[in-house]
């Protein structure tokens, strides 16, 4: 269940020429935008290129939350979570927390990763996917395939608007193993019966246009599902390859940008199985440093696009800049 090196996944894990990608911006037509309201969509739509792929990361919206103890840290004092905060010029007692799904145009196909939290959230200025793909010139008639990295409610939520299908000319991929857990009968009682029985309205539904995978499986040609699990028990990542270029959709293997990534075995609240959550956060983002691979994660400040460096205690997250523009 971890990021293997076999002929399976194709995966190469020499360094990759990162050159040609394209910068990562704000659409052009943002220039144009009339309103305030205009403004703030395109504000939250940036495209850059990985080889041929086109990429846009879109922000569902953010949500200023009390924290980030004990939602991250929750096995540790308060009193060491905010030091570490305040050494990186964050506040001790507040955060934000950011939701960012990707559309990846492969050429062929538009592939959307992950659906935001959907129309229930809007009147708190959230789920502001379908509003931002449209504006970015993206019908959600147009999307050929959404791919699901875990069942969670920020990453389901907008898969289903005014009772129907948010993309109703898609098609379905998912994990196998999420799918099973999330669907069980037994997940319906106890502590999982709200997420699943949310599972059961926006997922299921769609189960018979469904393809599901495991380690290695591609979604789409030049985009590999690999195994993240502890998050949730069956949370995939997806690495991505076009013409050399590379870039490892991490969902949510990291949620923080300084308390998971400089501190990976702190233990998170929304981490289903934690030790395992933070075996895989290491796991992944050694490989992420040692290959310096560009990586974008569904929590990291938006647009999410970074590097990774290894520290002597964990890891210290570089936002990406002109290095697309080369």
């Amino acid at each position: 269940m971890g990021l293997t090196t076999s002929r399976r996944t194709a995966l190469k894990l020499g360094a990759a020429s990162l050159a040609a990608m394209g910068v990562p911006q704000i659409m052009t037509r943002a220039a144009h935008a009339e309103t305030a309201d205009a403004a703030d969509l395109y504000a939250g739509i940036r495209t850059f290129r990985v080889g041929q792929f086109e990429v846009t990361a879109i922000r569902d919206g953010g949500r200023a939350m009390e924290g980030p103890h004990p939602i991250f840290g929750e096995n540790q004092d308060a009193e060491a979570v905010a030091e570490l905060l305040e050494e990186n010029f964050l506040p001790a007692d507040r955060f934000v927390n950011g939701f960012t799904p990707v559309l990846v145009n492969t050429g062929s196909e538009r592939v959307l990763f992950d659906t935001g939290l959907g129309a229930g959230a809007r009147q708190g200025g959230l789920g502001q996917l379908r509003a931002r793909l449209e504006a970015a010139g993206h019908a959600p008639d147009a999307i050929d395939v959404v791919v699901l990295t875990h069942f969670h409610g920020d990453h389901i939520g907008g898969l289903m608007e005014e009772g129907g299908p948010a993309f109703p000319n898609a098609r379905y991929v998912a994990g196998q193993a999420e799918y099973d857990f999330w669907t069980h009968e037994d997940r319906l009682s106890g502590p999982t019966e709200n997420s699943a029985r949310a599972v059961q309205a926006n997922v299921v539904p769609f189960a018979d246009n469904m393809m599901f995978l495991a380690e290695g499986d591609e979604a789409v040609a030049g985009i590999t599902a690999l195994e993240a699990f502890g998050h949730s028990p069956g949370h995939m990542i997806y690495h991505l390859e076009s013409e050399g270029e590379r870039l490892l959709l991490t969902a949510d293997t990291a949620n923080h940008y300084i308390a998971s990534l400089r501190r990976p075995d702190w233990h998170v609240r929304f981490d289903m199985d934690k030790e395992a959550a933070a075996a895989t956060r290491r796991r992944v983002f050694d490989m992420v440093a040692a290959e310096r691979i560009p990586f974008l994660g569904y929590h990291m400040p938006f647009p999410g696009v970074g590097f990774i460096e290894t520290l002597d205690e964990g890891y210290r997250y570089v936002p990406a800049s002109y290095q697309f523009e080369l």
